[in-house]
């Protein structure tokens, strides 16, 4: 009898624990969640870098178009759109407030000199396309530094954000977005000089396979919520 109310007391604490730990991590996510709503558009200029191994695809100044809730237009200097179809990702507010999700206290990390929560969001709903998604989570300043997710139909990718005097929009001085190549689709009607073995050996990145590739955006700036038209997306 003393070793079952022993056990019932152990899985008592145990449960009060994990519950306490699922609560603080969704009131987390929430005050995250809550900074990136406050932007309900923006314009952005910047530069975009982009290596996938078979193409050629040079640097390129870069717009960026946002309108709430998931409109997202990347255009460079020609008006030509060159990024994965999963490219939708680097609007934060598709992983964090796109649907309902349980979020579950995944521990601590460090990326840089940053100590960051590891939150993982699983979807309630069975059918979404976001079958999982990994934030780690900059506390002292609520915004997401890196978050790793799979999807249904645009395969997996992975956002590393750095941060600088947007940061109170949550919104980051540099995004790297690494995806799978397959998922990347050249627009119609459009052509690219593509690697054919004569010039020297393209180097792949450090951390990516020869299935992967990355977009790096660098922003000059913002204007945001300051409405954007229709017309661009």
């Amino acid at each position: 009898m003393h070793f079952l109310k022993y056990g019932l007391l152990l899985t008592a604490i145990f449960s009060t624990v994990v519950g306490k730990a699922q609560g603080d991590v969704a009131a987390l996510i929430q005050k995250v969640g809550a900074k990136i709503e406050r932007v309900n558009n923006y314009t952005a200029e910047g530069k975009m870098k982009t290596n996938v191994a078979f193409l050629k695809v040079p640097e390129s100044v870069v717009k960026i178009y946002f309108k709430k809730p998931n409109r997202l237009k990347i255009k460079n200097e020609k008006g030509i759109s060159f990024v994965p179809k999963g490219a939708v990702g680097i609007n934060l507010s598709n992983i964090i407030n796109g649907a309902k999700y349980t979020a579950l206290d995944a521990g601590m990390d460090k990326i840089g000199n940053t100590v960051v929560r590891v939150v993982k969001l699983l979807p309630v709903d069975d059918n979404a396309d976001i079958v999982l998604s990994t934030v780690y989570i900059d506390e002292a300043n609520l915004v997401i530094k890196k978050a790793k997710t799979t999807t249904r139909e645009n395969g997996s990718y992975q956002l590393e954000m750095t941060y600088g005097i947007y940061t109170a929009y949550g919104l980051p001085d540099k995004i790297i977005f690494t995806f799978n190549t397959k998922e990347y689709k050249l627009p119609k009607g459009i052509t690219f000089d593509f690697d054919d073995g004569t010039a020297a050996k393209k180097t792949i990145p450090q951390g990516l396979n020869k299935n992967q590739g990355q977009a790096e955006i660098t922003f000059d700036s913002y204007i945001i919520n300051k409405g954007v038209s229709d017309a661009l997306f």
